[in-house]
Formats: C-alpha cells, sequence, structure tokens
C-alpha cells in the first residue's frame, strides 16, 4: 500500500488557542477518504494547515507522497501535487477556465498538448465545455462552481486532492452530481480526502474511509456504515459510546453591581 499522504501528530494553533490537537491520518493513492465532524471539530483547519494558510502555529508532521511539506509555501505544495477546491469558489472575471487551468497545469510542468487533450476530455465528462470560454465561476450555480473545480482537479491530476464541504449550499440533484464526479475522478494515481458535515453525499460514491472529527483529533474510523451511523445517532452518540466529554466552555463572567453605575459611592 502506497500512502498518497501520512499525517502524524498533526497539531496547530491561532493566537495562541490550539485547534487541531494530534491529528494521525493515513490516505492510500487510489482511495477517497471521508473526515467528518461538526463546527468546531477543525475539519477546515486540517486543509488549511495541509495547504500552508500561513496564519497558524504548526507542530507535526504530513508528508505527501513522502516528502514533508510542513514549512513549504503555497506553490511548492501546489507544484508537488497537493490540491483543493474550496467550500466557496472564488469568481475570477475575465479570466477565462480554459486559459486558467492551462496556465496552472504550466506551472505544474505538465506538457500543454496532454493538457489540452485532459481539458477536452474532462470538460465531456463534467459538463464544462460550454464554459470554457466563461470566466471562472463568473455567474454560475453553486452546483456549477462545484463542478468546476472537480473539472480543474481532474484535468490538473493531483496526488492529493482536497475537497472542503464540496456538498456545502447545494440541492439533492446538484449533491449528486458533485458525488458522481468525484467518483468519476477516481484514480489509482490520486487519493481523495472530503471534508464535509453529512452523510447525504455519501449516498452516492463510494468511500474507502470514513474518520470522525471531534475537538481536532480524529477519534473513530471505519467504512462507510460508520457514516450511516452517524446519520441516525450524532456525534453525541459517538461520544457517548467513546466516553469523551464534550469540552466545556467557560461560564461568562457575571457583572459586579458597581458595573451598572458609572460613578459609584465608594471611590471616595
Amino acid at each position: 500500500m502506497t500512502l498518497a499522504l501520512q499525517i502524524e501528530n498533526l497539531k496547530a494553533s491561532v493566537d495562541g488557542t490550539e485547534i487541531l490537537r494530534g491529528v494521525d491520518l493515513q490516505v492510500p493513492f487510489g482511495e477517497i477518504h471521508v473526515v467528518m465532524g461538526p463546527n468546531g471539530s477543525g475539519k477546515s483547519t486540517l486543509s488549511h494547515v495541509l495547504t500552508g494558510n500561513p496564519e497558524y502555529r504548526v507542530e507535526g508532521s504530513a508528508k505527501l507522497a513522502g516528502t514533508e511539506i510542513l514549512g513549504m509555501d503555497v506553490d511548492e505544495r501546489s507544484r508537488l501535487g497537493l490540491l483543493q477546491a474550496f467550500q466557496y469558489p472564488t469568481e475570477i472575471p475575465g479570466v477565462k477556465l480554459g486559459d486558467f487551468v492551462r496556465e496552472a497545469a504550466e506551472e505544474r510542468g505538465l506538457d500543454l498538448d496532454e493538457v489540452d487533450k485532459r481539458i477536452a476530455e474532462a470538460a465531456e465528462r463534467f459538463g464544462m465545455t460550454d464554459f470554457l470560454d466563461r470566466s471562472v465561476n463568473d455567474d454560475l450555480s453553486g452546483g456549477e462552481k462545484k463542478r468546476s473545480e472537480i473539472f480543474q482537479l481532474a484535468v490538473l491530476g493531483p496526488k492529493v486532492a482536497i475537497l472542503d464541504e464540496i456538498d456545502s449550499g447545494l440541492d439533492i440533484d446538484a449533491v449528486r452530481q458533485v458525488a458522481e464526479a468525484v467518483e468519476a475522478m477516481r484514480s489509482p494515481d490520486m487519493a481523495v480526502i472530503m471534508i464535509t458535515h453529512y452523510a447525504r453525499i455519501l449516498r452516492y460514491l463510494s468511500p474507502d474511509r470514513v474518520h470522525v472529527m471531534l475537538d481536532g483529533r480524529i477519534v473513530e474510523s471505519g467504512g462507510p456504515e460508520l457514516a450511516e451511523q452517524l446519520e441516525q445517532g450524532g456525534y453525541e452518540a459517538v461520544r457517548a459510546r467513546l466516553g469523551i466529554e464534550a469540552p466545556k466552555t467557560p461560564e461568562p463572567e457575571l457583572p459586579k453591581a458597581s458595573d451598572f453605575f458609572t460613578d459609584t459611592p465608594f471611590d471616595r
């Protein structure tokens, strides 16, 4: 089993607040792994840290096909083969989708004749042919933007693709279309990490592993059936089963009686 991504004891904090508290994860080439968790569990932080967001203070290890990527700049990680599809894709008016993908491929050192062939094939497969001469994500629906992200990943052929809540804000039909596009993108030369809140997108594709993240750690891993358990029992059932207490939130400090007065009789 050749690992596309190997994460060991990954910790991340911002402004002194620890968010990732020791994440361990292995994703082999050719597999789709899903990371699920409630809001605030650290899922999106994991994607930001892996792709090189400089706001985080990071410890631990993250290896892409055996190469340590922590400490690399964003563009270095991209050239090495790490790409992310965003929850909210950015619109780029005036930049045609076809030109954008060609330039990105050129930066990665891909043969341009091969790139043109990939563009034609992927555009046909993901229904993006009519969008190649239009501005990137400009005046596209939510589902069309997410399909555009998958199309770009398919052309660029990364070693690891991170899909950060790619099902967010989509209706049922769009979720199915995006899921089918992810499944169609499956390749023995690529690993996919899909980050999501809900199990609904997993009804339309076949993930190899599902990981549950709580409080900045991956606390449980299993097959697709784990997602169905989450759908039925929620994350509190996971806490109860594994004996994990919810983090305590500090109680707000109650105001003193003197706080209600601009001048108090006790100042003198």
